[in-house]
């Protein structure tokens, strides 16, 4: 029987607690002045929170405005008193005393309500206003049944403890008088039973004590000493025993309250009156009113507070000056009006800063207390947030409101919002206030660097310095800290490198050169420098991408493309070429318009010897022979032009200013001599100016012997190397061999013939992309009166991009420099036939 009963009260409590729970409010009670770390209620338990839950969601209380005498413990959960609690401290006379409390669990963020009730003890004494009550009371004249007001006692304590009973003192002649009315409350009167005879006891002794319904009841003690007086029978008398009066609460000082008077139908100075007042609650001795003594006029002489006290009770004595003064009495009920004159008041319970801006909508930012001291439409409080965006505010209890997340965060645009919570009550006029809450808002790594443009065109002249900065990139990140934090690194790209010391196509059977190899990029500055010389010869372009990353978690990247252009300087000298061989002018014969044949001593030098043949007899405008030379540089750097250096003078020879072509001035004959030498200066255009210098050596013959030289010129291509070694064949011998080099000539002319033929067959019918790619020295001779411009060889060179795979978008054309020739000849050394590479042939007979 006995556990069925307890397992019906403990499902009883658990339906009580669910209850409470599912109105969002815990209610616990305990009695005042409990002693510290006494356990008020299992506030985890009640919550439903598992052991050890408590402590680690950091459940703790709020209490807004006041000491709240109670903690939560950490370790339990459970609602401990902290401090001392006085019911009468914390509440006045009000029942229930009822404390609300805010308990706040994290992680997530919520707020429960508990409300504490403490419950009164009897631990207050009655008390008196004084320790002591003098009255005076004449003789005879005072008729039995004369009613004497006292001041009863008061009780801080509320219920059964603060219910007084009075007695007084055993004794023939007095008895006291309780009334209770609705109106104004109890009234203690001490009755005159027995008319008092002075001569017989002219001083009274009375005891007057008030004991209270607690148990243990405590009591308090008032003494009572009456003077008997003798002969004014007639005491003041006022129209009402009680006045009511009404007074707002901002009326001023001075204001008057009411005016009295009182009459006594006594003559002379038995009937002169004057009053005096007493405050009969509350007793806080504060002195508000003062009253007239001779008009009977109270007015304010302090500020009237609603929220304080709302009602004042005050007993006015009106006494006489005759010889035996009587006195009249009568109470004031003064109410106080309310008026808006409190603002109400915001606080911040709990900040939660700074906000990531990734938090989702609906983040718990900060937890405010909403209260106004007025009471009704002046006491109902209306909250905003201003600015409304992004934050807004939710309502959670009664005067309790959320901070949440409406809209989504960019600290990027707004790093920091100066948030204002708005109060405004409902009084006329309508009071505000504000509270200012400062939210931060903390970085994520939402941004990417970001270049300031996608493609930097950097120019560069070759030859510059190791280290020398070619440019500054910069990428900006708006994140903060880490995450804006940003890194510089040369990404990609690269070149390929063809033979002879030019950039090429890697597709061209070239080595590939990453970009890494040429340049760097500095990794916190962003400088882009040059880790060698670069040369214009080997590199025209060279494009890459350089890539930026922050530092956040994840890290983001952006990229930037990167295209340097190498700037040609006037680093090369010209460079004199080897002999192309015969070639036929067009709408000539064969032999007479043949190109002069060139022997090179010492290709590269500054002076190598040439050789050529000329008849007597040449008419004027006879091409000789033609200079070759080619610059590897471009452009102006690279536009050659020939000059005659010597002889000086009207000589027999003139040379074509940009043709290089050695041509006769005049009809040449025997007067000339048997050979001119004559010095050529090969000149670029650079700043400054390079060149290269030749030494053309003409033997003047007779014209049979300039056929025989020019037929077997184009049989003997294998002699320009002896030529080139040192090899010296005297004129007589050169003329004692004419019939054995004739028919060498004529056995060349065919062979070479048959290989041209053959040549021009393939060259026809090849297909032309293995031409532009292949490995050979294609050379393309420019030449007409305007000059020989800047390339001498076509080079296709492919722009080499990030994959790797040649792309033919951009030709750029570069100069090619030859095998080095044969070591030189001695320059006074007449050269025999075979050396004879090109030679004019005149016609005969024409």
């Amino acid at each position: 029987m006995g556990e069925r009963c307890c397992a019906a009260v403990v499902r009883v409590l658990v339906l009580q607690a669910a209850w409470a729970l599912s109105g969002g409010q815990v209610r616990y009670s305990v009695p005042e002045e409990a002693k510290a770390g006494t356990v008020v209620g299992r506030l985890a338990q009640d919550l439903g929170l598992e052991a050890g839950e408590a402590e680690a969601r950091r459940l703790r209380l709020v209490a807004p405005g006041r000491r709240a005498s109670v903690e939560v413990s950490g370790a339990s959960g459970a609602l401990v008193v902290s401090s001392r609690l006085d019911r009468e401290e914390l509440c006045g006379k009000s029942a229930p005393c009822a404390l609300r409390l805010e308990v706040l669990l994290e992680r997530p963020l919520r707020v429960f309500h508990v409300q504490l009730e403490v419950t009164d003890i009897n631990d207050n004494a009655p008390v008196f206003p004084a320790a002591r009550k003098n009255l005076s009371i004449a003789e005879w004249t005072t008729l039995p049944g004369s009613r004497f007001p006292l001041e009863g006692a008061s009780d801080a304590d509320i219920g059964a403890n603060a219910q007084l009973t009075y007695t007084l003192s055993p004794n023939e002649h007095f008895s006291l008088d309780l009334q209770k009315t609705e109106e104004d409350g109890e009234s203690l009167f001490l009755v005159l039973r027995k008319s008092l005879d002075r001569e017989t006891i002219p001083v009274h002794r009375l005891v007057l004590m008030a004991t209270d319904g607690g148990r243990p009841s405590l009591t308090g003690t008032l003494e009572l000493v009456i003077s008997v007086l003798d002969v004014n029978d007639n005491a003041p008398q006022f129209n009402q025993s009680v006045y009511k009066v009404q007074l707002p609460e901002n009326a001023e000082r001075g204001t008057l309250v009411i005016r009295l008077n009182a009459t006594d139908l006594d003559e002379g100075a038995n009937s002169n009156i004057s009053y005096s007042l007493q405050i009969l609650s509350p007793q806080d001795g504060r002195n508000i009113f003062g009253i007239d003594r001779n008009s009977g006029d109270i007015r304010l002489t302090d500020d009237l507070d609603f929220e304080d006290v709302s009602l004042y009770r005050l007993q006015v004595d009106a006494t006489d000056k005759g010889t035996a003064p009587l006195s009249g009495h009568c109470k004031v009920v003064l109410e106080v009006l309310d008026v808006n004159d409190n603002a109400p008041e915001v606080w911040v319970t709990s900040l939660s800063v700074p906000v990531p801006e990734d938090a989702s909508l609906g983040t718990v930012v900060a937890l405010l207390s909403v209260s106004d001291r007025d009471s009704g439409e002046n006491g109902r409080v209306r909250c905003w947030v201003w600015p409304a965006s992004p934050f807004g505010l939710e309502a959670t209890f009664a005067g309790s409101y959320s901070l949440v997340l409406r809209e989504a965060l960019d600290r990027e645009r707004v790093s920091e919002y100066e948030v204002e919570v708005r109060a405004e009550d409902g009084g006329a006029p309508a009071l505000r206030a504000s509270r200012g809450l400062r939210v931060p808002v903390s970085d994520v790594n939402d941004n990417a660097p970001l270049f300031a443009q996608a493609v930097y065109t950097v120019l560069a002249r070759e030859n510059n310095a190791a280290g020398a900065e070619l440019a500054r990139l910069w990428a900006r990140d708006p994140d903060e800290a880490a995450n804006g934090r940003v890194s510089y690194s040369v990404w990609d790209g690269g070149v390929g490198v063809g033979g002879g010391g030019a950039a090429g196509s890697s597709s061209g059977g070239s080595g590939w050169r990453p970009a890494s190899s040429y340049v760097s990029v500095d990794a916190e500055s962003g400088r882009l420098w040059a880790l060698q010389p670069l040369d214009y010869e080997e590199l025209q372009v060279l494009q890459f991408e350089v890539r930026a990353v922050d530092a956040g978690e994840p890290p983001l990247s952006g990229n930037a493309t990167v295209q340097l252009f190498v700037l040609d300087e006037n680093d090369n000298a010209p460079a004199l070429l080897p002999p192309a061989g015969l070639a036929a002018e067009a709408g000539g014969a064969a032999a007479a318009a043949a190109e002069a044949a060139l022997a090179l001593a010492g290709a590269g030098s500054e002076s190598g010897t040439l050789w050529a043949w000329a008849a007597w007899g040449a008419p004027a405008g006879q091409v000789v022979a033609k200079i070759r030379a080619v610059d590897a540089d471009s452009g102006y750097n690279a536009w050659l032009r020939y000059e005659l250096w010597e002889p000086r003078g009207k000589g027999p020879f003139r040379v074509g200013l940009y043709s290089g072509e050695v041509s006769t001035a005049r009809a040449l004959d025997e007067a000339d001599g048997p050979r001119q030498r004559l010095l050529i200066v090969v000149r670029d255009h650079g700043e400054p100016a390079r060149s290269a210098t030749a030494t053309l050596s003409v033997s003047l013959l007779e014209a049979a012997e300039a056929a025989l030289a020019a037929g077997s010129s184009s049989s003997s291509l294998s002699a320009v190397s002896r030529s080139a070694a040192g090899v010296e064949l005297g004129a007589g011998a050169a003329s004692a061999a004419t019939n054995v080099w004739l028919v060498v000539a004529i056995c060349a002319v065919s062979s070479l013939f048959l290989l041209a033929v053959v040549l021009y067959g393939a060259s026809r019918w090849a297909p032309r992309a293995a031409v532009l790619s292949g490995p050979g020295p294609t050379t393309l001779v420019c030449a007409s009166e305007v000059g020989s411009w800047s390339y001498s060889q076509r080079h296709s060179r492919s722009l080499c991009v990030a994959d790797g795979a040649a792309k033919s978008d951009l030709m750029v054309f570069s100069p090619n420099f030859p095998p080095p020739p044969p070591a030189p000849a001695a320059k006074d050394t007449q050269p025999e036939p075979s050396v004879l590479l090109d030679t004019v042939r005149e016609k005969t007979g024409d």
